[in-house]
């Protein structure tokens, strides 16, 4: 890997992660970001924590009301997705834009779902002879065979990943396993939405890049070096179940966390859960809950906690408004303040997810501490088999 540039955190990979968007190509992600600003439909394609990051991301334009010339945010999971794949998907989505983007994130540029997608698309439009479709990838491996079938008919994005790093158990330093490129395709995706809502040229999603980025660290360090945090790793240390709730974009910044948090808890004999999933039980006295709602009123989140409250759970929340009612009756809480207007885009959530994503580096970091060390080829063999 080469030499971090300079330092905006304590956490080594944040910075590597900031270095690797300054290095994607203007050209290249002009062509992404200028069919990403004139659809009208835009297709979110991928698999586990990028497809997350896509989603969220995306999901701010979804939200919004002002700036995004009625601008529809689709994924194949939705109820209303036209079709059970996307070929046959395309004929009313045709039917019903002027022009539909399919967005994939994917890091290695193999995974079976996006690729799936890609190729019926790609399908439909060599067999219709339309135009009135387009695809963009942002991705680590633009040899991959996704890219091949994306730059046929869009345009390829290359962020850089990880790399190529030995084994280590400094999890700080390089994330555990595809952290790099999961947290810096949901910076940059967030940074480009809201460079469209302010109908900036694609050199202002850089500025705006290194905007954030030194106010991202700042508030990671101080976070994660907090009291707040070192409780929640105490807690996360013993035998404790773990139940992660949100709505809407909060409910993608959760499962983010959920997915790594997991593979560490597992190996502890542990359980994690999704609030309200199909397969989330009852909590027993001193499970601990993460939530995140940037108002801290969304009643079903308020619910969640009043309920793990009464059976003896601990709430940790991560709310946008100190005063909220999640933020005064949880055990403990993080606020990331944000002034923004109602149907503006929020850093809010971005933030969030990387706020959250030190905590099973530093859970790791503290099992070894105890004798206790998990290396990555564990870590990775045990997302394998349970994704």
């Amino acid at each position: 890997m080469s030499e971090i540039k300079s330092k905006v955190s304590h956490i080594g990979y944040v910075n590597r992660i900031r270095d690797n968007i300054f290095n994607v190509k203007r050209k290249k992600l002009l062509l992404l970001y200028e069919d990403l600003k004139s659809a009208n439909c835009v297709v979110c394609g991928g698999s586990g924590r990028s497809m997350y990051s896509l989603n969220a991301a995306m999901s701010q334009i979804a939200m919004s009301h002002i700036g995004w010339r009625n601008k529809v945010v689709l994924t194949p999971d939705d109820p209303g997705f036209p079709g059970k794949n996307m070929y046959d998907a395309a004929a009313e989505l045709e039917r019903r834009y002027k022009k539909t983007l399919l967005l994939i994130n994917s890091g290695s540029g193999f995974s079976d779902d996006p690729l799936a997608m890609a190729q019926d698309l790609a399908k439909y439009i060599e067999d219709k002879k339309t135009s009135k479709f387009s695809m963009g990838l942002i991705t680590s491996n633009v040899n991959s065979p996704l890219a091949k079938i994306v730059r046929e008919h869009g345009h390829v994005v290359k962020l850089k990943g990880r790399g190529r790093s030995k084994p280590s158990f400094e999890y700080s330093k390089i994330g555990i396993m595809g952290d790099i490129f999961e947290l810096g395709s949901l910076f940059l995706l967030s940074m480009m939405t809201e460079a469209i809502f302010r109908n900036l040229e694609v050199d202002g999603v850089f500025r705006l890049c290194e905007e954030e980025s030194a106010k991202l660290g700042s508030i990671i360090d101080s976070n994660v070096q907090s009291e707040t945090y070192t409780h929640i790793i105490d807690i996360l240390e013993r035998r404790t179940n773990v139940f992660l709730g949100g709505k809407g974009t909060a409910n993608e910044i959760v499962k983010m966390t959920g997915v790594r948090l997991f593979h560490i808890k597992g190996f502890l004999g542990d359980n994690l859960y999704i609030a309200r999933g199909v397969n989330t039980p009852h909590p027993r006295a001193g499970d601990l809950e993460i939530l995140v709602s940037f108002s801290g009123e969304t009643k079903p989140v308020i619910i969640w906690r009043d309920i793990f409250k009464k059976l003896n759970g601990i709430v940790f929340a991560i709310t946008g408004a100190k005063k909220s009612t999640l933020a005064e009756k949880s055990d403990f809480q993080i606020t990331l303040e944000e002034e923004v207007k109602p149907g503006q885009p929020r850093r809010f959530y971005m933030r969030a997810a990387y706020v959250l994503s030190p905590l099973p580096v530093k859970l790791a970091e503290r099992l070894g501490e105890r004798g206790l060390k998990l290396p990555e080829y564990l870590i990775g063999w045990y997302h394998s088999v349970t994704q």
